[in-house]
């Protein structure tokens, strides 16, 4: 029952960090404007998802601590630290691997490459660079914490693997509003219930999540840096 409450008030959490964005967003854009900043529309939104999203952390943290026994609901010996970081690791890799069969299926089908998302949060972070914080770190503690611990966790006794990381995964998927790719996002988040599954610790699929928003922010940001420097490494004697 204490675990369930947990669940509960962190969902509460969760989905009152998504509305404050309709309250709080154009608050600050009013002030950014007064203030006559440039680009105050990404200013306020950088603000906010780091706002939002570092509270939301804390609190969601703070519940965490009270609750010793929510971390750990699946039947099962846990894997050992180290273990779970090397499990981890290899859900990134994992990750990347499937979203690149899913990127392949998405082409196969007409879909464009590039998430809109994606390039509305690397714009907002190269307004608001603490807005880095929220992609790399906050995010995936949210997010693995609610789809992999909290829905993912509590459909698996009643169901099965299957089912229950594929339901997490399409939930995962539809809350991210990108649905031209929302395969990416779902295969995204089949593997990370896997990596949680296999370890019995949602810090593994933590690690794989902020694995791989951590690539990402770093692709986006340096990615023709990082091609160059390959590029110039391979002619090298």
């Amino acid at each position: 029952m204490k675990q369930q409450k947990t669940g509960l008030y962190i969902l509460i959490t969760y989905c009152a960090m998504q509305v404050s964005g309709a309250i709080f967003a154009p608050l600050l854009f009013k002030l950014f404007t007064s203030m006559e900043f440039k680009n105050p529309a990404l200013l306020a939104s950088g603000w906010w998802v780091f706002l939002g999203m570092g509270i939301a952390t804390l609190i969601t943290l703070l519940l965490v601590r009270k609750d010793t026994g929510f971390l750990i609901p699946l039947k099962g010996t846990q894997s050992t630290l180290l273990k779970t970081v090397g499990w981890g690791i290899i859900g990134f890799f994992l990750v990347f691997v499937g979203q690149a069969l899913a990127a392949r299926i998405e082409e196969a089908l007409g879909v464009k490459p590039g998430s809109e998302n994606t390039a509305q949060f690397i714009e907002i972070a190269q307004e608001v660079p603490l807005a880095i914080l929220s992609i790399v770190l906050f995010a995936p503690i949210l997010e693995e914490l609610i789809f992999r611990r909290i829905i993912f966790g509590s459909l698996l006794p009643k169901t099965n693997f299957f089912v229950a990381a594929s339901v997490s995964a399409i939930v995962f998927a539809i809350i991210h509003f990108d649905f031209t790719h929302i395969l990416l996002y779902a295969v995204s988040g089949f593997i990370f219930a896997f990596i949680y599954h296999k370890t019995k610790r949602i810090m593994a699929s933590i690690i794989s999540h902020m694995l791989l928003n951590g690539f990402v922010v770093l692709v986006q940001f340096y990615g023709d840096d990082i091609q160059k420097f390959f590029k110039t490494f391979s002619q090298m004697p």
